[in-house]
């Protein structure tokens, strides 16, 4: 799987925020039954794959070594599991849905995120 976004380099995932193409949604049960478009909304559960990662939680990193020493504050992350690449299932309720070149992707939190999937063969 490829995407083609020529501007996606322009994107700044922020903190513990990661960016996911969904996957496409089936309007079709298992049994064959056809569903209305705000049926599937309302799932719970979705997936999709990770394209961009923000650099994770921030934590303050101060010089305890040399405390006269005056310096600014360095902020040091602790980073995410998600690569981009991976197939990610979340809760669909904490996504924050955004439009880009007339696709759909999302803005899921972390702690959202229930289960990664990891595929080597994943390339932006």
């Amino acid at each position: 799987m490829s995407l083609n976004f020529k501007n996606l380099q322009k994107f700044i995932v922020v903190g513990d925020r990661v960016l996911i193409r969904p996957q496409e949604d089936s309007n079709k049960t298992s049994s064959g039954l056809y569903l209305p478009a705000g049926v599937a909304e309302k799932e719970r559960i979705q997936s999709g794959y990770v394209i961009k990662v923000g650099p994770g939680y921030a934590t303050s990193a101060q010089n305890e070594d040399e405390p006269w020493k005056q310096s600014e504050e360095q902020v040091k992350y602790i980073p995410l599991q998600a690569k981009e690449g991976d197939l990610a299932i979340f809760l669909r309720k904490e996504a924050f849905e955004i439009e880009f070149e007339k696709e759909k992707l999302l803005i899921v939190p972390n702690p959202a995120i229930l289960l990664l999937i990891r595929n080597d063969d994943f390339q932006v």
